[in-house]
């Protein structure tokens, strides 16, 4: 009689749940890993970013036409109950207006927020988005008109194509023209860091920049207070740095690991001739250069001048 031997024992079943968690744990975080970037800021501060993902940043564009056409609707039928009243001449007039109005929106609506120091348009603040410069410098207006004046490319000419009749252009013109302005549409979905054309060219790309609560004053605290106190810097010293590097001193301060204040801390005294003294730590050095710069930028405010960074020499 021949006996068989018994099939070996599958692997028990807690084993293989914990199995499958760690595989789609670790799916996950080269998901996140493919859209993390690294940057490093003029002053020498690394800091790690997340990109936008393609629907995100199609999200945020709806959003903002959902808002552009809001206004532009609200804004006709106000002109028209306003022209009401003045007959078909004026009715004319208000829609001439609007056409002018329309034309200044679709344009200049993105360049307006991105301008500004936010860095994003009201779409992107709503799923945590902002425009950034690749090289970690400051955004540009160059930077951003180029980005924004590319979109008529992007986006106008294939809803031109679209929406013409055939008696003003032939069937395959048409397609020939929205396939390749389709290139440009798409041009976001094949390239790794999901950016568009606008974006290739102006040296920028889109980052995410979560939403998060506010932190009390870095320097409102008694204890550094009291380590602020033990610094004296001379206008000259603090004048070397403007606006920028003050925000930028302010996320090395809250985010930044302690080799990145070393290096920071370093740049800054070689620059404004600072000796470091026996004891003084990089932190506190840094505190204290943040606070005397956050003060002495609000007292030149009221006065009127704003020194916007380091090569601001007004």
């Amino acid at each position: 009689m021949i006996v068989l031997d018994p099939p070996a024992s599958s692997a028990p079943p807690a084993d293989v749940d914990a199995a499958k968690r760690r595989r789609a744990r670790m799916a996950q975080e080269m998901r996140a890993t493919k859209m993390m970037r690294s940057l490093v800021t003029p002053e020498g501060a690394a800091i790690r970013l997340k990109l936008g993902s393609a629907a995100e940043r199609a999200g945020a564009f709806m959003i903002d036409v959902a808002i552009q056409w809001v206004i532009v609707i609200v804004t006709f039928l106000g002109l028209m109950f306003i022209a009401s009243a003045w007959g078909e001449g004026g009715t004319n007039i208000a829609f001439t207006f609007w056409i002018v109005f329309y034309f200044f929106v679709r344009n200049f609506y993105y360049i307006y927020f991105e301008i500004g120091r936010k860095a994003a348009t009201p779409g992107k603040r709503a799923l945590g988005l902002r425009v950034a410069a690749r090289d970690g410098g400051r955004l540009t207006s160059n930077a951003v008109l180029a980005r924004n004046f590319t979109r008529e490319i992007e986006i106008g000419l294939p809803l031109m194509f679209v929406f013409m009749g055939s008696d003003q252009v032939s069937s395959w013109m048409s397609l020939f023209g929205l396939l390749w302005s389709g290139i440009f549409l798409f041009f976001p979905l094949f390239n790794k860091d999901k950016m568009r054309v606008g974006d290739l060219v102006a040296g920028t790309w889109v980052i995410h920049a979560p939403k998060t609560r506010l932190m009390g004053d870095i320097a409102s605290s008694a204890q550094a207070a009291d380590t602020i106190s033990r610094f004296t810097f001379t206008p000259q010293q603090v004048d070397a740095y403007g606006i920028h590097e003050l925000h930028v001193l302010e996320d090395v301060l809250r985010h930044s690991s302690a080799e990145i204040k070393q290096q920071v801390s370093a740049r800054i005294r070689e620059k404004i001739g600072w000796q470091q003294t026996p004891g003084e730590t990089d932190l506190a050095f840094l505190e204290a250069y943040y606070a005397s710069l956050r003060r002495r930028l609000e007292q030149r405010m009221l006065l009127g001048e704003r020194k916007t960074d380091k090569y601001d020499v007004r």
